[in-house]
This record gives C-alpha cells, sequence and structure tokens, in this order.
C-alpha cells in the first residue's frame, strides 16, 4: 500500500510498504518530489526499493549498511525536468544569459560536498536587506519621468522598477539558499542521487543548530521568495491597465511596499542564519573520508594530551572536567600520508535522550567516521571516574565501534599500570579485551613514555583494516589485474658488496685530542675567539691556476658596465687566438699606411703588393669604402646643420617685430655711408639736408610765436631747432606729405611724437594718490588674471559644460547643486 506522509511548502514525500519485503528484513524510505501536477502523475513510477550496495553507509545505523536506492533511467530523466535544480528546469529560464545560467548551477553544484563551505557571503539584517536592494533599485534605474510622456513609456517606466526590484530579491534570497548546505541526504539533482553533505556534517549541524530550526528558517525565506516573485508578477499586471502617472506611481509605491513588508518579517530567519553561519565559518576542517584517529572516552582522561603530543592541534589542557567542549581536529604525517586526529569532548554513561550537545558530537562522530577508535582509561581514578564506570561506558557505546579497529588505551601509567589494579577490576579489563577485535595499550603523556607507539600501532591497524576493506569490494578486481609487485631475485651465489674506495678506507678518524688530526673550520673557530668573532675564510679554497690571484680585489663595476657580463669560460684561448691573428696582420703590413690628401678624403693605402694574401687585399679594400661612405656622410651631416642653423636665423628674424620703414630714425651719417659704399657722391644731399633743417628750423619757431597748441617734431616746443639742427640728427624720407586745407605742406617729423601730458597721473593731486590708483588698479586685474581673461572685453567661455556640475542624477534641492 502507499501511504501519504506530510506536505512541506514545495516537497511531497511517498512512502511505500510491501509485505514480502518486510519480512526478508528490507526498509524503504522516503524519496521527496516536487508536489507538482506533472510530479504526481510519475508519483507511482517513482517508488524506489532497498538493495544491497555500497551506499549503505549513507543510513547511519549499522544493521543498514549494504542499502541502495535504484530507480528507472528513463523515470529519472522524466523526473529531472520537475527539479528547479537540473538544466532542463524551467527556472531556469528567467535567466537572460548563458553566464546567468551557469553561474545559478554553480551555485547549486557547491552544496554537492563532503565538507562545509564557510565561505558563505554575510547575511544582512532585514533593514540592511531592504536598504540595498531599494538603493540598488534607485541607482540602477532610470529616475526621470514626466505626466506628459506617452503612457505606454509610463507603464514601461514602473514596470521596470518593480520587475528590477522583484529580480534583486529574488536573486539575494536565491544566494542565501543556494550557499547554505542541505542537511537532507537524499536530494534530486540532475538525474542522479546527489549527497549535498556526509551523513557525519549532516548530523554534526543538527546536533549543532537543530534540524528543525535551520529547515525552518531556509522554508521561510524560500517562502519569502515565492511571495515577492507572486507580488511583482500580480503589480506588472495591473499597470499594465494604469491609465495615469499617479497611478502608476501608486502602483509601484504599493508594490515595492509589500516586498518590504515581506521581508520585514524575515528579522528572525536572518538573525538566525547569520548566527549559524558565523559558528559555521569556526567550524574545524572535518575530512570524513580520510585517515582519522578517534579518541574518546570519560572526561579529563587525558585525551587532549595525546593530541597535542602527536599534533599541533594546541587543544586548551586544564586539570578540570569537560575543557573541551566541541572538536578540535590535528593532522600529522605517518609513512609519507596525510592523518587527522579528532579530540572528542568526554561523555557520560547516561541514555541517548539526556546527553547534550557537547555530548552529542562525540556520539556523531563515533557513529559516521570510518576511523580507528581509541578508547583512553585512566586507571588511577584521577579524573573522578572509577574504573568500573569507564568498563560499563564502554561497554555502553560498544555498538559504535562495529567494523571499526579499535584500542583501549590506558593513560597515565607513570601513576597506575594494569598490573597494579586489584583482581575484581583487571577481571573487568580482561572481559573486555576477551572479546578478541580490541587491544590494549599504555602510554604516559606526562613521561611520553609509549606515546609514539600507540600512534604507530594504530595508524598501522586503520591502514591494514582500509586495505582490506578495499579488497572485499568488486572494484578491486578491475585493479588488482594492472597491478604488478616486483620482487627483486637472488640470480647467483656471488656476493656483491658495496664498493668504498681505497681512500675513504684509510682515512684517520677525526679524534678531537689527537694534536695531528686534520684541521677543521671548527678548530679554526674555536682558536680564534668562537663563534661571532671568528670570521671564515671562504677564499682559501679557491681552485686557481696560480694561488697567488685567490686573495686578488676583483671590482663588480668598472667604467659603468658589469664585470661578470665579460667573463667567458673560453676567454683566454680567445684572446690567443685574437693576438695571435693580431701578429700575422702586423707581419703582412696590413696597419702600413700613407695618407695623401685629395679633395679632403683621407685615403689609405697599405703596402701590399700583388701577389700577396688575398684575405689582406679583401680587407683593405673594404677599409677604404668604409672610409670613403663615412666621410661623405660626415659632409651630408655638416651641411644639414648649416642648413638648420639658417632657418633657425630666418625664424627668429620673423618672429622679431618690425618697425615700418614710415617711422624709423635713419640719419645722415647712415645714409651717406651706404650711399658711398655702392659709389654715389653724397656730398650734394648733405648740403641739401642742412638747408632743409634750417628751413624747418625757421618754420618750427613761426608756429612757437603763433602759440601753436600741436608740437609738430621730436623736439620740445622751448627747443625750436628740434632735431633738426645737427646734420648728423634723424632725417624723414620717404613719408607721405599730408596737405591741409588750406594748400600749405604739413612737415611730418621722422619718428612717434611724444606726449605732451602724462595722462596717467592727470587728475591726480601727488604722488600719494599715484600710488593708491596703482593698488586699486592691481587689485581689480586680480580677477580677470585668475579667469585667465586676456582684457576686459574677454567673454569666452572654455568649458560649455564642467563635469563637476552636470554628473550625476538631479535630486531634491536646487539645480545649480547636483
Amino acid at each position: 500500500m502507499v501511504q501519504k506522509m506530510r506536505k512541506g511548502s514545495y516537497m511531497t514525500s511517498e512512502r511505500c510498504t510491501v509485505p514480502e519485503c518486510a519480512r526478508r528484513g528490507e526498509q524503504w524510505y522516503t524519496i521527496p518530489l516536487p508536489s507538482s501536477p506533472r510530479a504526481k502523475k510519475k508519483k507511482s513510477c517513482l517508488i524506489a526499493r532497498a538493495r544491497t550496495s555500497f551506499f549503505g553507509w549513507l543510513n547511519g545505523p549499522a544493521d543498514l549498511s549494504g542499502q541502495c536506492f535504484v530507480i528507472e533511467r528513463a523515470l529519472a530523466r522524466a523526473a529531472a525536468k520537475l527539479d528547479p535544480r537540473s538544466p532542463r528546469s524551467p527556472a531556469l529560464r528567467r535567466f537572460p544569459s548563458r553566464h546567468h545560467r551557469r553561474s545559478y548551477q554553480n551555485a547549486r553544484r557547491r552544496t554537492n560536498m563532503t565538507t562545509i563551505n564557510k565561505a558563505i557571503a554575510p547575511v544582512p539584517t532585514a533593514q540592511e536587506f531592504l536598504d540595498v536592494i531599494l538603493s540598488k533599485t534607485q541607482r540602477k534605474t532610470p529616475t526621470v519621468i514626466r505626466s506628459g510622456f506617452k503612457i505606454t513609456r509610463i507603464r514601461s517606466f514602473y514596470m521596470r522598477k518593480v520587475k528590477f526590484t522583484q529580480q534583486s530579491f529574488e536573486e539575494r534570497l536565491d544566494q542565501i539558499l543556494s550557499e547554505f548546505p542541505i542537511m537532507e541526504v537524499n536530494n534530486w539533482t540532475d538525474c542522479e542521487w546527489a549527497f549535498n553533505l556526509h551523513p557525519f556534517l549532516s548530523s554534526l549541524l543538527n546536533v549543532l543548530y537543530d534540524k528543525n530550526h535551520y529547515k525552518l528558517a531556509l522554508g521561510q525565506l524560500n517562502t519569502a521568495r515565492h511571495l515577492i516573485v507572486s507580488v511583482g508578477k500580480d503589480y506588472c499586471r495591473l499597470l499594465k491597465f494604469g491609465d495615469s502617472l499617479f497611478r502608476c506611481k501608486q502602483l509601484k509605491k504599493a508594490a515595492l511596499g509589500r516586498m518590504a513588508t515581506i521581508m520585514r518579517r524575515q528579522k528572525d530567519p536572518l538573525a538566525y542564519l547569520e548566527q549559524v553561519r558565523q559558528h559555521m565559518s569556526r567550524l574545524p576542517s572535518i575530512d570524513p573520508t580520510t585517515r582519522t584517529l578517534l579518541v574518546c572516552g570519560y572526561p579529563n582522561v587525558g585525551k587532549s594530551s595525546f593530541v597535542n603530543k602527536i599534533t599541533r592541534a594546541d587543544v586548551d589542557v586544564q586539570p578540570y572536567a569537560f575543557t573541551t567542549k566541541s572538536l578540535f581536529v590535528g593532522h600529522m604525517d605517518y609513512k609519507y600520508l596525510r592523518w587527522q586526529v579528532i579530540d572528542t569532548p568526554g561523555v557520560l554513561d547516561h541514555p541517548l535522550e539526556e546527553m547534550n550537545t557537547i555530548e552529542m558530537q562525540s556520539i556523531t562522530a563515533l557513529a559516521h567516521l570510518r576511523s580507528c577508535v581509541m578508547y583512553f582509561m585512566d586507571l588511577s581514578e584521577q579524573c573522578g571516574y572509577t574504573v568500573e564506570a569507564q568498563c560499563q561506558l564502554y561497554q555502553s557505546i560498544k555498538p559504535l565501534f562495529t567494523n571499526k579497529p579499535t584500542f583501549i588505551v590506558v593513560n597515565k601509567i607513570d601513576v597506575t599500570r594494569p598490573s597494579d589494579l586489584d583482581p575484581t577490576r583487571r577481571a573487568m579489563l580482561d572481559a573486555i579485551l576477551a572479546e578478541g577485535n580490541v587491544q590494549l595499550l599504555e602510554l604516559s603523556c606526562v613521561s611520553e613514555e609509549g606515546v609514539m607507539g600507540v600512534r604507530n600501532a594504530a595508524c598501522d591497524a586503520l591502514l591494514q583494516h582500509r586495505v582490506e576493506s578495499k579488497e572485499k569490494t568488486k572494484r578491486v578486481d578491475n585493479v588488482a589485474n594492472r597491478v604488478r609487485v616486483a620482487v627483486p631475485v637472488k640470480r647467483d651465489t656471488v656476493d656483491r658488496t658495496p664498493f668504498i674506495p681505497d681512500a675513504v678506507k684509510t682515512r684517520k678518524t677525526y679524534d678531537k685530542n689527537d694534536p695531528e688530526r686534520r684541521r677543521l673550520e671548527r678548530d679554526e673557530e674555536a682558536e680564534n675567539g668562537g663563534a661571532g668573532a671568528y670570521m671564515m675564510d671562504l677564499k682559501k679554497h679557491y681552485l686557481l691556476a696560480n694561488d697567488d690571484w685567490k686573495y686578488d680585489v676583483m671590482p663588480e663595476l668598472q667604467d659603468g658596465k658589469n664585470v661578470a657580463d665579460f667573463i667567458d669560460a673560453d676567454i683566454v684561448a680567445r684572446l690567443e687566438e685574437l693576438e695571435a691573428e693580431e701578429e700575422r696582420l702586423e707581419a703582412a703590413g696590413f696597419y702600413d699606411e700613407d695618407t695623401d690628401e685629395v679633395g679632403g678624403v683621407v685615403q689609405r693605402r697599405a703596402r701590399i703588393g700583388h701577389g700577396t694574401d688575398p684575405w689582406t687585399d679583401l680587407l683593405h679594400s673594404q677599409d677604404s669604402d668604409e672610409e670613403a661612405i663615412r666621410t661623405a656622410a660626415s659632409t651630408i651631416r655638416d651641411k644639414k646643420a648649416n642648413i638648420r642653423l639658417l632657418n633657425q636665423q630666418k625664424d627668429k628674424l620673423q618672429n622679431r617685430p618690425i618697425i615700418p620703414r614710415t617711422v624709423q630714425r635713419r640719419t645722415l651719417s647712415e645714409m651717406t655711408s651706404k650711399l658711398s659704399e655702392v659709389g654715389y657722391d653724397a656730398t650734394n644731399l648733405e648740403e641739401r639736408a642742412k638747408m632743409l633743417a634750417k628751413a624747418r628750423g625757421l618754420i618750427g619757431r613761426k608756429r612757437e610765436a603763433g602759440e601753436m597748441d600741436i608740437d609738430e617734431f621730436n623736439g620740445g616746443a622751448d627747443d625750436g631747432e628740434g632735431d633738426w639742427v645737427e646734420a648728423d640728427e634723424s632725417m624723414d624720407h620717404d613719408g607721405p606729405r599730408k596737405r591741409s586745407k588750406t594748400g600749405t605742406k604739413s612737415i611730418v617729423p621722422s619718428g612717434k611724437r611724444l606726449p605732451t601730458k602724462d595722462r596717467q597721473v592727470a587728475g591726480l593731486r601727488d604722488a600719494e594718490q599715484a600710488a593708491k590708483a596703482v593698488r586699486l588698479r592691481q587689485l581689480y586685474q586680480r580677477e580677470p588674471n585668475r579667469l585667465a581673461k586676456a582684457s576686459e572685453s574677454d567673454r569666452h567661455i572654455r568649458t560649455k559644460m564642467p563635469k563637476h556640475l552636470f554628473s550625476g542624477k538631479r535630486k531634491a534641492g536646487k539645480t545649480n547643486h547636483r
């Protein structure tokens, strides 16, 4: 018959009972299925029967070993489509790209592990959750909308906000749900039975955090995720019928408010999961599959002291009971293999229902770990428990030692040994050893007697047990035929002893009391001040061609170059070859030359006649060609440099300010000297210039007498002669002649007319006012200088849109601050 079990939030369990199998002792197990219409159609097909196999260790107790689930392949593929974590699941269709789908699947697969994932992201509080999601929505979605926009644009604007907020909540909750381990042993993933956590880790988490509370917290977050998705879909559907910006905005506000209300209700689950995450990150890294030594027993019997002796776990050791309140792990190496030693809290002899969390951790490790069990006993009774109580505890937890190598380790033998016990207590200990599957070991952590022997015996027993268990499986047949152990066999009767050189045999052994012994560096150090004062001579053992070279100073750098770069192993041989070649060239007259100046080119002529070495002639011809090329190149470079210099001078002339010819001042002596150089007689010109100068002087006096207000020449009003008096003074030439309205000719001076008054000081009373005016002018000039204004009329705006004023979004406040 089929019995329906209690339904969860989204999972349904089915259980099947068959009388024939029950009579054979076979048990039936729960198969979790998604509670969907498609799943209900397949529920009758997805009932599995337990059968003997090597997966039985999943189910914990020893009597269930050798049972597994057998699933039909076709039905497994069909059921895979119903699982949200399957690649065929419609749940993956909401991800826009292959990268997002792969990240989602990888996050799900990370839970399929034999160790606890300690890299879980921190779980925020409810308020932090809202702040993160809502600020993310505000940052990553548009924020400007107008009532004058099309209604379709307004709808899509607010629908985008609602959908983005929903997806942000969903992604964050998915991350939390996927990172936390799943305590259930069996979970339907990718068409196979996946083991998300080892039974030991699952039971340990159940003991520490209470599986019901743990699943309830994750279930509440999962329910909140579904509710948020439902709210987002409902309000997106309502937004499609919004007829104004106000109504769409109110719908958006209601949607985000309902999502926020749902998350505020998850305050307690989020706080609980954060505490679980913090405690889980501090748990020891226990590998359930590696070689393990498990130390157990009553409190204060020396378990932690033994772990500290053989590992570097550094467990706290105190003279009172229950110092160790959790599992501690230490690691060591034995026979080039890595081992872990687990120190468990002390266990008391009382029913399982009365054990606390500390004791249940030890029971969990004993029940699920395939290890070598070392039950510690204190026969001196310094731990506070009698030998009878310790033997009774062993009998109580003995079912947990099934199929495991077990040792009874008697500690504190420096106080009491097993041979010192009275006959009654000795008989109780012998009764335990008489069962045959237990061995007795002795040690003392204080004197360290027998510590390494106990460790080696336990490790050897576990190695042998693991090998024997693997040999019993069917897989060993596929491996054994490929393994060959080579055992060397003696081929003849010849005794082949190891070869030892005669020098080694005859070498005299070192004796520090022998005055003729070999001198060692240690002897030199003792005679020369000891360690710290003696400096060992490293150069005395150099192997050089000449011993005088040992202490030569060798520079590392010379002429800016590293000397080591020019050192070659064959440098001496190469140097000898070069010297021989130089001697041959000198003997052939290669370096004898005559120099002739022909067109500024030095030609080299070697005194080598016809019939000499052709190689020498070839070298000579090549040198002549190269020298000619170098000379021509040097000439070209010089010419280019001259051209460049002339161009630079022209550029300087072009850049300097040029005075117009009309205002240039030229003297009569300069003009006459230039004409004389060209070949003209300038005597008449000089006489005429003197006459014109006198005439202009008279005209100037007439104007002064007539009280002319305008001075037409460079001289002052008091000097009637002006620039025209001296013959060598400047004269005007080629200048324009202005005519007055009356028809008389005006006289143009040779240079610019100087102003009659200084306008900068006009209107100022004294020098103090003039200085104050200068200060005010400089003060006014500061702002134009700061703004790099060319003049008062400069209105140019160099940066139209400064980035610091136009970056970001406009928020509440003035428009000039963004």
